[in-house]
């Protein structure tokens, strides 16, 4: 509760027509503003988390001082300034410090690492939102899912850092589909399953692609459309060579404020086409579910607890 004087302060503001003045920005936030519109690569946001942890110092480093400071060479301070939208190093370093110098200046400081960290937590938070209001019409999962249940075999393609998602739901939709077929080495060797898995009957591939994204990835789900087979999508961007490719793309974001991505919101999407898989054929399921546990009881699987 405001005390006295600050309620006869505020109470001549809004008598006199005059608001408080919005409190000015934090080097930390203008530098996050700066740098999360593009999307860089690892290197370039360990260059990025360095500036805005280290900001009133780094701002007067030269060229091969922060590059020896970040751990990378100069040319990737080059790359990352023009990243960012800069003709160079040298006008990345004069913005950097006029942000620097308004710290001097008695302005807000930064935030510590600790606060970075709950940043890329607030960030997920709001993939997650994003996400929650995609489901409100959850017509296209359980369609989606319905067509993953019925292909026989299912294929599930994820190369280079998207292989954690693909192992994931490869491995939960083994439980409740007699044939899934998992792809996380590119290449020739992606082919063959492809255009086997074509010729064994199946018709639909669920990919995950998340960034960066490979080129390998592009040219497999091309190879598994011209094979005949749907390509389902996971992905971070609704736009671009992938989702043209895919009969169908879910797009969500990944959050980007660390060094690498994480995945909360795609974690959350693919475990809800594997719901809808279960609920597109849910004798079949119970069935499964049912041997497994069986099976998972008699080989001692799980410790018990």
């Amino acid at each position: 509760m405001p005390s006295p004087q600050q309620a006869r302060a505020q109470a001549s503001a809004i008598t006199s027509g005059k608001t408080a003045p919005e409190a000015e920005p934090s080097p930390t936030s203008r530098l996050r503003e700066l740098f999360d519109g593009p999307r860089l690569s690892p290197g370039q946001r360990r260059i990025a988390q360095y500036l805005i942890e280290h900001i009133t110092e780094a701002a007067f480093l030269s060229i091969t001082e922060l590059a020896d400071r970040v751990g990378v060479s100069q040319p990737s301070v080059t790359r990352f300034a023009a990243a960012v939208g800069f003709s160079g190093y040298p006008a990345l370093r004069e913005k950097l410090q006029s942000i620097a110098l308004s710290t001097f200046a008695g302005g807000p400081g930064y935030v510590d690492r600790a606060n970075e960290l709950q940043a890329a937590v607030d960030a997920e938070i709001e993939n997650l939102e994003n996400l929650r209001r995609d489901f409100a019409d959850p017509d296209r999962v359980i369609h989606l899912g319905r067509e993953l249940s019925r292909s026989s075999p299912l294929t599930v393609l994820g190369l280079r850092i998207s292989v954690s998602l693909a192992e994931y739901f490869g491995y939960a939709a083994r439980r409740i589909h007699p044939d899934v077929r998992l792809v996380t080495r590119g290449g020739s060797v992606a082919y063959d399953t492809l255009l086997q898995a074509r010729e064994a009957g199946g018709t639909w591939v669920l990919a995950f692609a998340m960034p960066r994204h490979s080129q390998e990835t592009l040219q497999a789900v091309r190879v598994a459309r011209g094979a005949g087979l749907k390509v389902a999508l996971v992905t971070d961007l609704a736009l671009g060579p992938l989702a043209d490719e895919a009969d169908i793309a879910f797009a969500t974001g990944t959050g980007s404020r660390l060094v690498f991505d994480s995945y909360a919101a795609p974690g959350v999407l693919a475990a809800a086409l594997l719901q809808a898989m279960t609920d597109a054929d849910p004798e079949r399921t119970q069935a499964r579910l049912e041997k497994y546990e069986q099976l998972s009881d008699q080989h001692q699987f799980f410790l018990r607890e």
